[in-house]
């Protein structure tokens, strides 16, 4: 049977500006502001209250090289957009990403598919998260960010600006790597300092936290606090700054 296009549909009090291309079975919910020569592809899915800035572009399809090691030509779902989210200018969300409820994605921030933002996240101005990531709610990803393929991060989770991770231990030349690809794991409330590097599948157990320019070569265990190249282990966590220590 032949697949027939809906027409774009608009909630009450939502305003589009100039220039704008919306595709077919696009659902824009209610109260939303458009800026404007923003991009709103196929099936883009858009909740109440959300306000989308200048020359974004949602649900934009995946390029594929032939020598793309982690993408692929799988069908992708539409993207979706949690009410109250904030989309900056030119930031670029995939189609098969999801991006929760009151959640920021500053200017020129990127998420790429099969990725997810939790609610209330915050991601800084000219971040990456690539494919394949899982980002819990309430975190801080500061402008600057890198998040490779396949990075799982907690909920109340703090990278600071500059941070860097990377999940192929083979740098690029050993066909092994293509069964050995691995982003790190941040556990609820881990913390990653100003320019630190995390390698691949490293893991920081929750509450821990590693230090500016620290280069993370091992795990870090729950609450404890390294630093240096290769991080060690300097001390604990102060217990001011421990989660359940901090106001609602």
């Amino acid at each position: 049977m032949e697949r027939r296009e809906r027409e774009p549909q608009m909630g009450e009090g939502t305003v589009v500006g100039q220039y704008c291309v919306i595709g077919s079975d696009v659902s824009i919910g209610r109260n939303c502001v458009i800026g404007h020569g923003v991009i709103l592809h196929e099936g883009t899915t858009i909740g109440d209250g959300v306000r989308i800035d200048d020359y974004a572009v949602l649900g934009k399809k995946p390029l594929r090289a032939t020598r793309s090691a982690t993408t692929s030509d799988d069908p992708l779902p539409p993207a979706r957009i949690g009410s109250g989210s904030l989309i900056g200018t030119g930031a670029v969300v995939y189609r098969g990403a999801t991006v929760g409820e009151q959640v920021l994605l500053a200017d020129g921030a990127t998420l790429r598919e099969n990725s997810r933002l939790g609610d209330g996240t915050i991601v800084g101005r000219g971040s990456y998260v690539e494919n394949h990531c899982q980002v819990g709610s309430r975190c801080k990803i500061q402008s600057g960010v890198y998040l490779c393929a396949f990075s799982q991060v907690g909920d109340d989770c703090f990278l600071a600006p500059g941070v860097v991770t990377s999940n192929d231990n083979y740098l690029g030349r050993d066909p092994k790597r293509l069964d050995a690809f691995a982003g790190p794991v941040l556990e609820r409330g881990a913390r990653l300092g100003a320019g630190a590097v995390v390698l691949p599948g490293r893991h920081l157990f929750e509450e821990a936290a590693a230090g500016a320019g620290s280069v993370v070569t091992h795990n870090v265990p729950s609450g404890e606090l390294w630093v240096g190249n290769p991080a060690r282990k300097l001390r604990q966590v102060p217990d001011s700054q421990l989660l359940e220590n901090q106001p609602d």
